[in-house]
């Protein structure tokens, strides 16, 4: 256990993010030098980061578009940070603050938008039509 939190917490945390990401076709978790990716085909879209490089945090790093991450920092800076490594990705903090698991779904569907081909995000939309925009 580091910065507090326990393996249980993990397991939770891996299976809330296994419920958001569910409904994503393609998407798939993969585990990786103890954190876990999702990804979908060859493209990462999103890292459960766990401990990463000794930094005794629990979070979650998702691929997102330009200012955004400088959008959600402004708005609730306990929350949202700068992950290291990815540029333009937001990091968002698992176990310190309560995290907001409805914003972190649209977050994932966002970076799956991002990386999905167009037919793949139109044929979702087709089966879900109010997945999607406002």
């Amino acid at each position: 256990m580091a910065g507090g939190w326990t393996d249980g917490d993990v397991v939770r945390v891996r299976g809330r993010l296994a419920e958001l990401v569910g409904g994503l076709p393609g998407v798939v978790a993969e585990d990786s030098f103890g954190h876990v990716g999702l990804v979908l085909g060859r493209k990462r879209i999103a890292w459960l980061l766990v401990d990463h490089h000794g930094d005794g945090r629990l979070t979650l790093a998702v691929k997102a578009p330009p200012g955004e991450l400088e959008t959600l920092m402004a708005a609730d800076p306990a929350r949202y940070f700068r992950p290291a490594y990815v540029k333009s990705w937001v990091g968002v903090e698992l176990h310190e603050v309560e995290p907001d698991w409805a914003e972190i779904g649209a977050l994932l569907e966002q970076a799956w938008r991002m990386t999905a081909g167009k037919r793949a995000v139109a044929a979702y939309d087709a089966e879900h039509p109010r997945a999607h925009g406002p």
